[in-house]
């Protein structure tokens, strides 16, 4: 494949990278006044015509088989890119009313998106490092963004502490991995095995350090430890967009790896992602019903959710990878809802994060009560919400796999977890009223009729997003 043939299937993330620079320019050269909003207009601008190349892209391998472009890489960019342009439009009123008006925020979600994509498009353990880290960094420095806030600066040296740690892991099982098959491509370690060739010991520890280092990534126990306090500590949007964008880069990432170069050694990972996903499923069910800090609670809750997303994985075909990416679909419309409602929780100036100043939403703001009360029904998988269809295609692939013991652990984990989400209604509705929040940003009110009518009505038409989930589930599993 010649130059411009490569250069044509990375369009999309060469013009991300270009879009950064150029918006850092701006911000550096517009009035300090109007340098975030220009600079935040515009990156979400990026993101849209980058969504846009992806859909015109081309499929195939590039420069040597270090990218991939398939249909896979294609849904989970669009669904990274719309994740990371509601996070900048999100972010905005908090910014203002906390006095972190730098324009630096959003070119650093731009940044991280950029390392998103190349995470699942990566086809080599090389560009698959590199990806990788090109988001954690920008991620590390959002996560500590207040400067003036000792849980920020704590939330964010945690993060780098920790997420060095995951990607020391992480390459010494690619070091292992190339030892043993002689080479760091995706096609040719699957091809070493293709045969029915027995690994080494020294290869399943490398798949072993690999697997660790995509749980911390994606946030499963036990690799969790870092989530409720970077959840809680760093500023609110960053929150948010943690809670979405890098789970949905990470899950993908980890779709392609195992079942891509490993596919044909799924009796040996098979059974650390099933109790992967059970240890997270369990934790983030019980774990969460302690919990008075929402931000904190919705780490747990993310967790939880990483383990229903990981039964998809599980299964090791292509209805199990469909399970997951239509599952992180609707995770992403209803995570982004729920942090809405959160972001909006704004008294006297100042955010509001315990759970118990929800008393009597209801009274004070019904229509953010009954959005906010929607979420919490899907999260819990309760119908017709659109959550409940997430899990069942999940729990459906994990049946049809003959992983009854497993299916019949998320449920049960489901109906625990169904607990401190009802709780919250609970207290919306039923408990006494306290003072009213500020009036909602008419940003945030797009964002939640917008989230709110996907969950709501999303039983009706479901077929388009199952259909893109079932073609990107597909091309993992050509030839």
């Amino acid at each position: 494949m010649t130059f411009s043939q490569d250069l044509a299937l990375i369009y999309p993330e060469a013009f991300l990278a270009v879009a950064a620079m150029a918006l850092l320019m701006l911000g550096a050269f517009s009035p300090a006044a109007a340098a975030l909003n220009r600079v935040s207009i515009a990156s979400v601008a990026s993101l849209g015509v980058t969504a846009a190349l992806v859909i015109g892209g081309g499929a195939g391998a590039a420069f040597g088989g270090l990218f991939m472009a398939d249909d896979f890489a294609s849904f989970a960019k669009l669904l990274i890119l719309l994740a990371t342009a509601l996070g900048v439009v999100m972010s905005l009123p908090y910014l203002r009313a906390n006095k972190l008006e730098r324009f630096e925020f959003p070119v650093l979600i731009v940044i991280a998106s950029l390392g998103m994509m190349m995470m699942v498009s990566a086809n080599d353990l090389m560009s698959l490092y590199l990806g990788l880290e090109l988001q954690s960094l920008s991620l590390y420095v959002l996560a500590a963004f207040n400067r003036d806030s000792v849980k920020s600066t704590e939330a964010g040296l945690k993060y780098f502490v920790l997420g060095a740690l995951a990607s020391g892991m992480l390459l010494y099982g690619a070091s292992l991995v190339y030892g043993y098959t002689g080479s760091t491509d995706f096609t040719v370690i699957a091809a070493k095995f293709a045969g029915g060739n027995e690994p080494g010991v020294g290869m399943i520890i490398g798949i072993v350090f690999i697997l660790c280092g995509l749980a911390f990534k994606v946030s499963a126990v036990p690799f969790h430890m870092w989530t409720p306090d970077v959840y809680e500590g760093a500023p609110t949007p960053v929150t948010a967009l943690f809670a979405v964008a890098p789970k949905i880069a990470a899950i993908a990432l980890f779709l392609r790896v195992m079942t891509g170069p490993f596919g044909d050694l799924i009796d040996q990972w098979q059974q650390i992602v099933i109790f992967v996903s059970i240890l997270s499923m369990a934790l983030g069910s019980i774990a969460a019903i302690a919990q008075d800090n929402i931000k904190r609670l919705m780490a747990y809750s993310s967790i939880g959710h990483i383990g229903y997303a990981l039964i998809g994985l599980a299964v090791g075909n292509a209805d199990g990878v469909r399970g997951t990416l239509f599952y992180m679909a609707i995770y992403l419309f209803m995570n982004v809802g729920a942090f809405a409602c959160i972001l909006s929780m704004r008294r006297e100036g100042r955010q509001v994060t315990a759970i118990s100043e929800l008393g009597g939403l209801s009274k004070t703001n019904p229509m953010m009560a009954a959005v906010l009360a929607l979420f919490m029904f899907s999260m819990a998988g309760i119908p017709p919400a659109a959550g409940f269809l997430g899990k069942l295609f999940v729990f459906w692939a994990a049946v049809d796999a003959g992983l009854y013991t497993l299916a019949v652990l998320g449920v049960v984990a489901s109906v625990i977890g169904a607990f401190y989400y009802l709780r919250i209604i609970k207290i919306m509705y039923f408990d006494d009223a306290v003072e009213p929040f500020e009036r909602t940003a008419p940003v945030m009110k797009f964002v939640l009729i917008g989230t709110g009518l996907f969950t709501l009505l999303f039983f009706v038409f479901p077929q388009p997003l199952l259909d893109g989930a079932q073609v990107a589930a597909s091309a993992l599993f050509q030839g």
